[in-house]
């Protein structure tokens, strides 16, 4: 594996740690909109991180989950659950930051962060496993 794209996604998955922690913050915080929003970014960044040792990105959100989805769960490299929980991301994700007047519940925001520690857990052990992480 290349160097460059092993760096690539080392510093991808640090981005997806660091988009959770923010998250968490939000959360804590009661800015449930804008903890959706981490989530799904800390779910994306990962996803971006494995997709990276393929030498593959998009400019588009749905190409970076396509080609993931593609490549890695209907391949069975991940769960099927992995794919769902990127779904339920990303539809809270484009309610919190396009809908007028939505209004984030601190129920549905810390289910937000469950699904992004579960993707992370399962792309973190992906990446240590390929020698990306310690």
């Amino acid at each position: 594996m290349e160097s460059s794209m092993t760096e690539l996604a080392k510093y991808r998955f640090e981005t997806s740690q660091e988009d959770l922690y923010d998250e968490k913050l939000m959360f804590e915080n009661g800015r449930y909109k804008n903890s959706l929003n981490r989530g799904y970014y800390a779910i994306f960044h990962a996803i971006r991180a494995v997709n990276a040792l393929d030498g593959f990105d998009s400019s588009k959100h749905s190409g970076v989950i396509a080609h993931f989805n593609q490549e890695y769960v209907k391949s069975g490299v991940f769960p099927k659950e992995v794919s769902k929980l990127i779904k339920e991301a990303s539809e809270n994700r484009e309610k919190a930051d396009y809908l007028d007047f939505f209004i984030a519940s601190k129920d549905e925001a810390k289910k937000q962060i469950t699904r992004a520690e579960k993707v992370i857990e399962y792309i973190g052990d992906y990446l240590k496993g390929k020698g990306v992480l310690e």
